[in-house]
């Protein structure tokens, strides 16, 4: 299969007009992404933080992910089965996904940073049967093992390098050891089989698991091939977490598409002059950085010392400032940065090529060819007059970015779909030229960092110390993160500095490393609804006074 997804037009209306998704019959991610390019072309530039590089060919990550296929198909695993992934910007991360597309089995991409809840949970309500660790997670994920019915093998993939025999965690299967024979006959699928499931936040309730079908990447496309103005021959980084759909569908898996190699590296906490480091030496061209990210890097002085061959960025998961992008192009000389919008169950609606249409300060940019997007009454599906706010909306029959389904929840798939629409829960407007703008969440999801949480998950986890009645959590405005996570604790007895400092490490240990509350307010009680939901508008609104 050859077959690459083009949007070369002259012109934004031109492409409207003519796009269509056309995929093959047979197709499959695996050789869309690996199997169809010329096996000699760098694929994967990975360094590592103790100063190694290495270099992957497409013909390398082709011939370890047959190899890893193998293994898994020997130890059972099937069409349909899911496997987790929680790793770093390390190969084994790419040639477990490659190897589960090949096989037709489910990848489940999950953060290194979670904790014993956040994983048990995910595991548990995905039903996996193999998890692909880093160290750093193999015994959280042989501690939780018992709790996940479905868990058959801990796999772990040591920093080493992936043929490497390095000594696993007992317990624990060497990730080597799982690498089977040469050649692997890739299974029959099509756009629309599963390929991937992304948990969402959990805003008001548990993490959803968001299904995604093989087309899903190749449905990004569009949006790539815009905010990176065009011109995609090139190198492509992003110090995102790979577990993120920001990361693996905004950049790392469109550039394999197109035959283009990524960066890897595993990056502990964002680090502005290293990344700068990294894009000057790996010649780096076109980078997904969110808006947290890009304020750090504004803080370095002289960035023009680096000598950069980056030609575009492109940022989301929050609004873009008019300040960042007038620093790039100023301080960078001239590098375009493009916002993008979308989410897990439907992401890269909407973007920006200055080619097509100038940027404006403000708005997300217009929708991406292939992507019917909308302003809808969230009732009746009926379109919004422009100008007036209502829910962003997108079509979605034959658009293959929007997600198939809420794994095993039927009720709230139902929920988020009106008419031929995909609601996606944000409110916006469209203006007369086509632009859309961004107005509020309708949930409480808090975007702090570039990742999305859930203060339900984070209240669950804090509302487990012994010393909390009660607890409501939000996201406050933070110039760095955008926002930072702030609970209000009504406490047993009296809070405490060491209150505090055991709610923090509690939350640390049990969900994620950024989800932690920076800051904690002790109150007497807090606002409720009439059936005793805690109010998380007046809560904000308190903050503000």
């Amino acid at each position: 299969m050859t077959w690459t997804l083009m949007l070369d037009d002259e012109s934004y209306e031109t492409a409207r007009e003519r796009f269509a998704w056309d995929f093959p019959d047979d197709y499959n991610l695996a050789t869309d992404l690996v199997g169809k390019h010329d096996s000699k072309d760098p694929a994967l530039y990975q360094a590592y933080p103790d100063g190694r590089r290495e270099t992957y060919t497409f013909g390398d990550l082709d011939a370890l992910s047959d190899r890893l296929a193998n293994g898994l198909a020997e130890r059972g695993i099937e069409r349909g089965d899911r496997v987790a992934v929680v790793l770093p910007q390390r190969p084994a991360n790419l040639l477990t996904h490659l190897a589960c597309w090949k096989l037709g089995a489910i990848s489940l991409p999950l953060s290194v940073l979670f904790g014993t809840d956040s994983l048990r949970y995910r595991l548990d309500d995905s039903g996996a049967r193999v998890v692909v660790t880093d160290p750093a997670v193999t015994e959280t994920a042989l501690a939780v093992a018992p709790d996940c019915d479905s868990l058959e093998h801990v796999v772990e993939a040591t920093p080493g390098g992936v043929e490497e025999a390095d000594e696993s965690t007992d317990g624990a299967l060497a990730f080597v050891d799982l690498l089977g024979d040469e050649g692997f006959p890739v299974a029959a699928t099509d756009a629309d089989t599963p390929a991937v499931i992304l948990y969402t936040s959990g805003s008001t309730g548990p993490p959803k698991g968001v299904l995604h079908s093989h087309g899903v990447w190749v449905g990004h496309c569009p949006a790539f091939s815009m905010y990176f103005e065009g011109d995609l021959d090139g190198v492509y980084w992003t110090p995102a977490d790979w577990a993120w759909i920001g990361a693996l569908g905004d950049l790392v898996f469109p550039a394999l598409h197109y035959g283009q190699p990524v960066l890897g590296y595993p990056m502990e906490g964002f680090d502005p002059e290293k990344a700068f480091s990294l894009m000057a030496e790996f010649d780096v061209t076109g980078a997904f950085v969110p808006p947290t990210a890009i304020r750090m890097l504004m803080g370095v002085d002289n960035p023009s010392n680096y000598d950069l061959a980056l030609e575009a960025v492109c940022s989301g998961g929050e609004p873009l400032t008019p300040e960042i992008i007038e620093w790039a192009d100023t301080e960078l000389a001239g590098v375009v940065v493009n916002e993008l919008y979308g989410q897990t169950e439907a992401n890269l609606l909407v973007t920006n090529r200055q080619e097509w249409f100038p940027a404006r300060a403000g708005s997300m940019g217009k929708p991406v060819p292939g992507h019917e997007v909308a302003v809808v009454d969230p009732a009746t599906g009926e379109k919004r007059p422009t100008g007036e706010v209502g829910e962003i909306a997108v079509e979605r029959d034959g658009d293959p970015v929007v997600f198939r389904e809420y794994w095993n929840e039927p009720e709230k798939t139902a929920a988020a779909t009106v008419g031929d629409w995909h609601l996606t829960g944000d409110l916006g407007s469209k203006d007369e030229e086509g632009y859309l703008w961004f107005k509020s969440r309708d949930d409480d999801v808090i975007i702090t960092s570039g990742y999305r949480v859930g203060p339900g998950e984070v209240e669950r986890a804090i509302l487990d110390h012994e010393g909390v009645e009660q607890v409501g959590v939000v996201g406050v405005p933070d110039e760095t993160r955008g926002e930072r996570i702030k609970a209000f604790v009504q406490p047993v007895g009296d809070g405490s500095d060491t209150l505090r400092e055991e709610i923090r490490d509690l939350v640390r240990e049990r969900l994620a490393k950024y989800e932690y509350p920076r800051e904690i307010e002790f109150v007497d009680s807090l606002p409720q609804t009439t059936t005793g939901k805690i109010q998380r508008r007046k809560l904000r609104e308190r903050d503000n006074e």
